[in-house]
């Protein structure tokens, strides 16, 4: 009985240890840029409406060079996903299938992900409107205005690696483990949702609350159909509506966008 006692402490130490590193080098460090970056925001001077955030920014002023970065950006930034699947894998299993990445049901994860953009995506666009009226949102650039022939491309991987980030490693794989761990249910879902809230904090009080929100439906979500595709599906069509539409947004309405 003390050796299986023991046996359990120690696989639950490093399960333990395991999610600290996976979250140390992917969006647990956003997290706590987002935190310090927030920390700057207010203590600026300067009020956090007047204040912007740009996302999608150039990395060089020579083409070549900058889609160059952003490509090689984004497939670093995809490493993380690839080791918490890796990790996933060698614990049993297929990874893919475990979490619900595949394409097994395209159709059904296509209506899925539609359904969850109406839910989440349509409000979350009024939500942002209201938290920049209120003052407790930086302004969002999410993309550049000077568009080069390259852009378009790049913003659409940009909102897939976002997608895969988010709901591959604090929904497909922090769930996973934290279940092995025995959290309850709940308690998982609103785990996830404030370590999504947390690296958005960036952006200001507002959007914290509302990427919490959003991550509840989707924790909920995930939990109830046992797949992550979804959730990709629908993170990647608003991330693409954001991205891409945000010139657009700044032509329309200025004093939110601009």
């Amino acid at each position: 009985m003390s050796r299986a006692l023991d046996w359990t402490a120690l696989r639950r130490r490093r399960l333990g240890t395991e999610i600290a590193i996976v979250l140390a080098v992917s969006l647990g460090a956003s997290a706590v840029y987002s935190v310090v970056s927030l920390v700057a925001k207010l203590t600026k001077g300067t009020a956090l409406a007047d204040q912007s955030t740009t996302l999608n920014g150039a990395l060089s002023d020579r083409q070549w060079l900058d889609v160059t970065y952003q490509l090689l950006a984004i497939a670093f930034d995809l490493a993380p996903v690839a080791l918490a699947l890796y990790l996933l894998a060698i614990s049993g299993a297929n990874p893919f299938r475990r979490v619900g990445l595949d394409f097994r049901q395209p159709l059904r994860d296509l209506g899925r992900g539609w359904l969850l953009v109406l839910v989440v995506g349509v409000p979350g666009i009024v939500l942002y409107a209201v938290w920049r009226l209120l003052g407790q949102s930086a302004a969002v650039i999410a993309s550049p205005l000077d568009a080069h022939w390259y852009t378009i491309p790049i913003l659409v991987l940009s909102a897939l690696r976002a997608a895969l980030q988010e709901e591959v490693i604090v929904v497909g794989y922090l769930f996973t483990r934290l279940r092995q761990l025995g959290w309850q249910k709940w308690w998982i879902i609103l785990a996830a949702a404030a370590l999504r809230g947390s690296y958005h904090l960036y952006q200001g009080p507002g959007p914290f609350v509302g990427n919490f929100l959003m991550g509840v439906i989707f924790g909920w979500c995930y939990w109830r159909w046992g797949r992550v595709m979804p959730l990709v599906v629908a993170h990647w069509i608003m991330d693409i509506v954001s991205f891409v539409g945000f010139p657009v947004a700044v032509a329309w309405f200025p004093d939110l966008f601009g």
